[in-house]
Formats: C-alpha cells, sequence, structure tokens
C-alpha cells in the first residue's frame, strides 16, 4: 500500500463525495507519538483492503485541510488521528495508541 497526500482541498472534496472506502491518518512530523502511531499502522496495514485509497495528511504543513477536515467530518481535531470515511460520513475515527490498521479492517469486513 501507498499513501496519496492530502495536500488540496478539492481532494477533501473528491473524498466527500467518494462512494466506497477512503482513509486519512493527520500525521504531526513534529511529534514523536504521531511518528510512532505511523510507523504502527504502516507496519500492519496489508490487512486493509487494496481498494482503499489512504490519504496521508501533514497537518504542520496543510492545518487549514486539517482544521476543514474536523469541521466537514464533525470530529474534534487529534494528532495523530484517522478518520475512516464511507460514502461520504466518517464511520471511524482514532487517535493516539488507538489507531489500528486491523479496526480499520474490522469496519470494512463488517
Amino acid at each position: 500500500m501507498t499513501w496519496v497526500n492530502l495536500t488540496s482541498l478539492d481532494q477533501l472534496n473528491e473524498i466527500k463525495s467518494a462512494e466506497g472506502y477512503n482513509l486519512i491518518f493527520k500525521h504531526s512530523t513534529r511529534c514523536s507519538i504521531s511518528m510512532m502511531a505511523k510507523r504502527n499502522f504502516e507496519f500492519n496495514w496489508e490487512v486493509i483492503p487494496e481498494d482503499t485509497t489512504l490519504y496521508f495528511l501533514d497537518l504542520i504543513s496543510y492545518r487549514e485541510i486539517s482544521n476543514s477536515i474536523a469541521e466537514i467530518f464533525n470530529v474534534a481535531h487529534q494528532s495523530p488521528q484517522i478518520l475512516l470515511i464511507k460514502d461520504g460520513e466518517c464511520v471511524l475515527e482514532a487517535s493516539h495508541s488507538d489507531i489500528s490498521a486491523e479496526e480499520v479492517a474490522e469496519v470494512i469486513a463488517a
């Protein structure tokens, strides 16, 4: 699997209007906890179906997008944080040590 860098509000609008599953990983490049959460997620991400697009947001560089994510999907801002989006709605949100590729896969399989 690979990350798609989330760098524009247009991409965020595409995620909101897309069918199926998309995942957003909000990452702080200045935070060691965020680094560890990202590493742990990537270590197990092969359990996530391949047709799931995984978006990576550097929230230090793209704060406006991070703020828009919180507003559009009605979630509190966290870092690190994942949001699993299905058909434009957030169906799973997790942050810090609760971030789990296995849980993402379970939600998609349900």
